[in-house]
């Protein structure tokens, strides 16, 4: 049941990551993978701060074949909107997938305007 889901704020740093391997991380976070009481039909993730997007690593040709060039309509920088294709691309492409999706905010520096919610550091592995 939706009630008994506790929700928390995390920050992750995306700086000297490479690209998948925090989008994945990100994802699995956003879908509620890391807690006991995770159930697929249901969204009991948590929210996701991804801070430093413009220090991610790209590795090998993705950014000359992956970086989208064109203007989209999206308001923010190319890096961010690389992290955040990233991240969507791992999540279930379904209406849960977009609800989730919108647990995510994605900055190209260190500040952000969620201090409000007591953020905990999200430990990424390298």
């Amino acid at each position: 049941s939706p009630a008994y889901v506790e929700k928390k704020w995390y920050v992750a740093d995306g700086e000297g990551m490479p690209l998948g391997r925090l989008a994945s991380q990100v994802a699995a976070v956003l879908r509620g993978k890391n807690k006991p009481l995770f159930t697929p039909n249901m969204d009991c993730g948590d929210y996701v701060i991804v801070i430093n997007s413009d220090k991610v690593v790209l590795t090998g040709k993705k950014l000359e074949q992956k970086m989208k060039r064109t203007h989209s309509g999206y308001m923010a920088e190319s890096s961010d909107k690389a992290v955040y294709d990233a991240v969507k691309g791992m999540l279930p492409k379904n209406s849960l997938g977009r609800q989730m999706l919108k647990k995510l905010r994605v900055y190209k520096d260190a500040s952000h305007g969620h201090e409000a919610q007591k953020p905990e550091i999200l430990p990424l592995v390298k």
